[in-house]
């Protein structure tokens, strides 16, 4: 199995996401790995870890997922791995509810996505975002 974190996708990835068929409410589990110093392309706000930077993205994002309907369901931080192995465990798992592709798309390209999308940037690593639907 490859594993590729990516802070962006790719267009083609990002294309076939969203015109994917609408199927209604979903979560999206994010696997968070972030810089050990914040990266702004401004070179501002060098002193901050790249989890400090995320948590300002963390903060204003979950906002934003409210006002859409939905809801974040769990953050914590990764403490270890009990089944399988991987080069280097993710620091974070974030589950945020979305109540249907329209509404992630329409607050991905929201305004207000874009005036925080910096601080992810700056923040992160790489990360996994994984659509997933309740079983049964």
């Amino acid at each position: 199995m490859k594993v590729e974190n990516a802070v962006l996708p790719p267009m083609a990835q990002a294309m076939e996401f969203f015109g994917a068929p609408e199927d209604g409410p979903f979560v999206m589990v994010n696997l968070l790995k972030f810089k050990p110093k914040a990266e702004y392309a401004d070179g501002s706000d060098a002193h901050l870890t790249g989890r400090e930077a995320y948590a300002r993205y963390g903060q204003e994002v979950a906002k934003l997922v409210q006002e859409l309907g939905g809801k974040v369901r769990y953050s914590g931080e990764v403490t270890g791995l009990m089944i399988g192995e991987v080069e280097d465990l993710w620091d974070m798992v974030a589950l945020a509810e979305y109540p249907s592709l329209a509404a992630f798309r329409e607050m991905a390209m929201s305004p207000a996505m874009h005036a925080i999308e910096h601080h992810r940037v700056a923040g992160l690593a790489g990360q996994l975002n994984i659509k997933t639907k309740p079983a049964g």
